[in-house]
């Protein structure tokens, strides 16, 4: 049995991989929701609730980490979220499987990381991204981290669903708060998936943070004329928004001072190198065509519903 903690893109992905591979998942949210599958057994509980988690991981070889709190309220719900985590881990003797992102490691020159790049950040939400790490790893647990750049997939939250496509669903032009010609990594939803399931198993992975395989790094305005092309949309406009602009807004905005804070990451390169992940466990990239084509049948499904 693997407890999933969070059924959204990530969390849904990973019980539904598991579920088809003849696995039996629980999975908590709030609200009971999840994928429905047999083999899925949704249930109700706070991801901060100790207690509650230790009781649900009875009996798991994994606990799965794909909760997410609201992007204005890191820092004070990640620790008590991680630290259940860990304590539900630890009480059944099961891995523990963070779903990870590339804060920790800040600006860096060139934008190019790798699983050596020091974790330097010095952003409040990297900040917690590197005591969540070190809190996991001083626990005892056996854990590991699977780290990812922008998601890409249906449901996937990222300046592509914030901001592309939005745009081309009102034939708008779309201004992204970017270097629009920088090269950025996009990860397959499904991909990270994927990575967590198969390293959580897999004991040379413990103890280690690793980076889910991703295709080359495109910058924002080929990944617009890529989905047109695949769709038979006409060209998007896309054009770069001043950098001021989200930084002013987030003297009065919450969301938009949260995001002002990591765009670094979008301003200049941004780039993973998952080889090391790539050639240790034989895991490879979806090609970016797929998350494309993912996006936009849920699009037109969606469009369909509300006609």
């Amino acid at each position: 049995m693997h407890l999933v903690i969070g059924s959204g893109p990530i969390g849904s992905a990973v019980a539904n991989l598991l579920a088809e591979r003849g696995e039996r998942v629980r999975i908590v949210t709030r609200s009971g929701s999840g994928p429905e599958h047999h083999l899925v057994e949704r249930v109700t509980g706070d991801a901060a609730d100790a207690r509650r988690l230790a009781e649900l991981a009875q009996g798991a070889e994994v606990v799965y980490n794909c909760a997410n709190p609201k992007y204005t309220e890191w820092t004070e719900k990640w620790f008590p979220m991680n630290n259940a985590m860990i304590a539900a881990a630890k009480s059944a003797g099961a891995v523990y499987a963070i779903t990870g992102n590339l804060y920790g490691y800040g600006p860096q020159p060139g934008g190019l990381m790798t699983e050596s790049t020091p974790l330097a950040a010095i952003g409040r939400k990297g900040r917690v991204r590197i005591q969540m790490w070190q809190d996991a790893l001083e626990s005892g647990v056996r854990t590991i981290e699977a780290r990812a750049s922008d998601y890409l997939g249906a449901g996937a939250v990222g300046v592509f669903s914030s901001v592309l496509l939005p745009a081309m669903v009102k034939g708008r032009t779309a201004w992204g708060p970017a270097d629009i010609d920088a090269p950025h990594t996009f990860t397959y939803t499904g991909d990270m998936a994927r990575t967590l399931v198969e390293l959580a198993r897999d004991e040379r992975a413990w103890g280690k943070a690793w980076h889910v395989p991703s295709p080359a790094a495109i910058s924002i305005r080929q990944l617009a004329a890529r989905y047109c092309e695949l769709t038979g949309q006409s060209p998007l406009t896309v054009r770069s928004m001043p950098r001021f602009v989200m930084r002013t807004a987030g003297l009065v905005i919450p969301m938009a001072r949260e995001m002002a804070e990591m765009d670094y990451q979008f301003y200049a390169p941004f780039v993973l190198d998952s080889s090391l992940t790539e050639r240790t466990f034989g895991l490879t990239a979806t090609s970016l065509d797929v998350p494309l084509r993912e996006t936009a049948a849920a699009a037109a499904a969606t469009a369909a519903r509300t006609m």
